[in-house]
């Protein structure tokens, strides 16, 4: 019986539909909370700026009664009519009035001013003089006509609040002023919690003047640095709310401010926590029961996945198997199934695929070994058929001094050993710095960069190629050596300029290849390095390339078969260091006697 995939998918399909009802669940909830949190926002601005309107009211008959006060004193003190009326009316209001814990009147003269009068409370009136000590005001403010209300208190003593503000005015000048000190529970008690919030207000400068937790106003805290006052304090709007996230120190909370126009600001705050409280309680319901939901529909998804999912995970490791080049894998025989269906079918499909990947990877391993990889797989994305196009390339040819001689000597076993060893080494240097090895000629190497696709660096790596071919030479030769071998000499020569590159020859046979008068050049300049003794020469088109990157050395002009003009041709000694010093890279067998070359005559 072959029950298809589909069949299976359309079953998990219908139990997971159901699970819709989840996520249209879960987004009532945040809706819920978004709403909820909105709402807690703009109450939160009402309840400061309703506390902000009942310290305006306070300070406002603060104001009233400080006035009366004052003007009572100054009347008396300064010797107006009824003296003792004034003096009777004074006494009562201010022995009557417990909050009011100290009063004084000044009036400004020509030379300063002057204490006209005052009036305190046991014990204050040991201790004025060090809370005006500790707490100076700004007597600026009045001046400018402005009331001043000042935290004053000192931790040990009684906590108060000083109001400071002009008395009497005439032709818009003032000419006294009254201070008052006033027992700060008056502005404690506005600052009782409502509900979630915590209400505190604080002066226009961050000190603390009422607080659920009195020790901080009478302590005199600098709230100066909370996240909701130093937005309030820099903010140039009577009100305003904000986001605190969670911190180190804090819970998230939102946060709300409403500045008095006596100058005192009130905060409110509440924790996001306290208000998610309810969709949290509801959110954990809705988990509860989806689930059980979900408990179900795993249990069924789980039945039916197994028929499909064991089979798919056996074929996906088949898989991994293939992309390292294993393609001897029977995935019929490893795939287990229950019934003939599609998963099957696949694993049979898999099998004759694995078959044609088998075939494609030995032409490809082979196209390899005679053209590099990068030209193999460039190949086999189009049709090959005969043709080029010119490129940009850098050509590097190299040959090994006395070669004639050294095979003349030796058995071919022996020449093709010494060959293959001293190729392995080069062609493994030349693949690693993006080369491709064109051809072998003999004993020569022909190599190139910039086919089948051009790097911006392919001058940069084809020089750093031939200074790594120069030590690994050297150490090959220290091998050789050892072995009681004669050490090897080469010779290297590097051309840049335009080439033919592409399949040439006929239908029947054809070679992948570069061709050209660059390709030519190429060879004549490393004939010329025995003309100048030494073992790498590069053309101007090579050195306009790399720069100063390669520390080179003027070597000569050499008259070349094949070329009207002389070839200037330059030594390189070494490479330019991160650290913008040049590193020699010399060798034994890096410069040796010149002696005639065929083809090359250096240009006097």
């Amino acid at each position: 019986m072959r029950i298809p995939i589909s069949i299976k998918l359309i079953v998990i399909t219908v139990v997971l539909l159901i699970g819709v009802t989840i996520p249209v669940t879960m987004k009532t909830s945040e809706i819920t909370s978004a709403k909820l949190v909105e709402f807690q926002q703009d109450n939160n601005l009402a309840l400061a700026m309703g506390k902000a309107r009942e310290l305006n009211q306070l300070f406002n008959n603060l104001k009233d009664k400080v006035t009366l006060n004052g003007r009572l004193l100054q009347s008396w003190k300064e010797g107006n009519t009824a003296e003792l009326n004034y003096q009777k009316d004074f006494e009562a209001n201010f022995n009557l009035d417990s909050a009011l814990l100290g009063i004084e009147v000044y009036k400004y003269e020509s030379s300063g001013e002057i204490a006209i009068g005052n009036s305190y409370k046991k014990p204050f009136d040991t201790r004025v003089a060090e809370y005006r000590k500790r707490s100076p005001f700004d007597r600026n403010e009045i001046k400018d006509g402005n009331m001043v209300i000042l935290n004053s208190s000192i931790e040990t003593w009684e906590p108060i609040v000083t109001i400071a503000l002009p008395l009497i005015k005439i032709n818009k000048t003032i000419t006294h002023y009254v201070v008052a000190d006033i027992d700060l529970s008056l502005i404690q008690k506005t600052m009782s919690d409502a509900g979630l919030n915590l209400f505190f207000v604080t002066d226009k400068t961050g000190i603390v003047m009422g607080h659920r937790d009195e020790l901080l106003a009478t302590k005199k805290q600098n709230f100066s640095g909370n996240e909701i006052v130093r937005f309030a304090l820099q903010s140039s709007m009577a009100s305003g709310m904000k986001y605190l996230p969670a911190s180190a120190n804090q819970k998230a909370m939102y946060a709300a401010y409403a500045k008095t126009t006596f100058g005192p600001i009130v905060f409110s705050q509440v924790e996001e926590e306290k208000i998610l409280v309810v969709t949290k309680e509801l959110k954990n319901n809705i988990i509860k029961i989806v689930g059980y939901f979900l408990s179900v529909t795993l249990f069924l998804v789980f039945v039916f996945s197994m028929t499909l999912t064991s089979p798919l995970e056996t074929l996906t490791n088949l898989i991994h198997l293939v992309s390292k080049g294993n393609f001897d894998v029977n995935a019929s025989g490893q795939v287990k199934t229950f019934f003939k269906d599609e998963v099957k079918e696949l694993a049979t499909a898999f099998d004759s695929m694995t078959e044609g990947l088998k075939e494609r990877d030995k032409v490809k391993n082979l196209f390899n070994k005679f053209h590099g990889s990068s030209v193999t797989e460039d190949l086999m994305k189009k049709d090959v058929s005969i043709g080029g196009q010119s490129k940009d390339v850098i050509v590097f040819f190299s040959d090994i001094r006395g070669f004639t001689a050294f095979s003349e000597k030796r058995k071919p076993e022996e020449v093709v050993g010494m060959l293959n060893e001293y190729f392995a080494v080069m062609v493994k240097i030349i693949n690693a710095n993006g080369g491709i090895v064109d051809k072998f000629i003999g004993d020569a190497i022909m190599a190139v960069w910039g086919v089948p696709k051009a790097n911006k660096k392919d001058a940069h790596n084809a020089v750093k190629a031939c200074l790594e071919m120069r030590r690994a030479l050297a150490d090959l030769n220290e091998k050789r050596m050892d072995r009681k071998e004669p050490p090897i000499q080469i010779g290297m020569g590097l051309h840049a300029g335009s080439a033919i590159s592409g399949t040439i020859g006929s239908d029947e046979r054809m070679e992948y290849t570069i061709i050209g008068n660059t390709v030519n050049t190429g060879s004549r300049i490393e004939s010329s390095t025995k003309a100048f003794g030494s073992d790498l020469l590069v053309s101007d088109t090579v050195l306009e390339k790399i720069g100063d990157s390669y520390l080179t050395e003027y070597a000569g002009s050499a008259e070349v078969k094949g070329r009207s003009e002389p070839l200037k041709l330059h030594k390189v000694r070494g490479f330019k260091k991160a650290d913008g010093e040049y590193e020699i890279v010399v060798t034994p067998y890096s410069d040796y006697e010149p002696e005639a070359a065929d083809k090359v005559k250096i240009a006097a």
